[in-house]
């Protein structure tokens, strides 16, 4: 090999390996700055939850997850038409308007999809173990976020 071929080979691999730990460090930088919500922490940590429970549970959290996923993916994408749309005339286009509503049909299917999940989950749970749960929920829904 030559050495102008192994320059090349051992600047792209470390190019690679320093973009996959400097893409491993955000995320693991990211899951730990977003902590559990109360919610989840009561449900896996509190209530006591059977395994059947737990595994019922499990299955209904994947499934929202992956709906979770394409609604944010949706509304992303309205997102880049809002930036094209804007960036094409600067000004309150029939395009712009299109986006915006785009992205508010998303995130209202986004906030139905997670209230169906949260009424799912409750269903798992035993009569005590629901009003734990829904004493959570309702401060979830009230405080004021400070």
């Amino acid at each position: 090999m030559s050495l102008s071929r192994s320059i090349v080979l051992t600047l792209v691999l470390s190019l690679l390996l320093g973009g996959l730990g400097a893409w491993g460090g955000a995320e693991y930088v990211l899951h730990r700055m977003r902590p559990p919500t109360p919610l989840h922490e009561l449900l896996h940590e509190e209530l006591g939850l059977t395994a059947e429970q737990q595994q019922r549970i499990e299955g209904l959290e994947r499934t929202h997850a992956q709906r979770r996923t394409a609604l944010q993916s949706e509304m992303h994408a309205a997102n880049v038409d809002l930036a094209k749309a804007i960036g094409a005339r600067h000004a309150y286009t029939p395009e712009v308007q299109a986006a915006v509503d785009r992205f508010h049909h998303a995130m209202e299917e986004l906030q139905k999809e997670t209230i169906l999940h949260v009424l799912s989950m409750r269903a798992v749970l035993t009569p005590e173990q629901a009003a734990k749960f829904d004493a959570t929920v309702a401060k979830s829904l009230t405080e004021d976020g400070q």
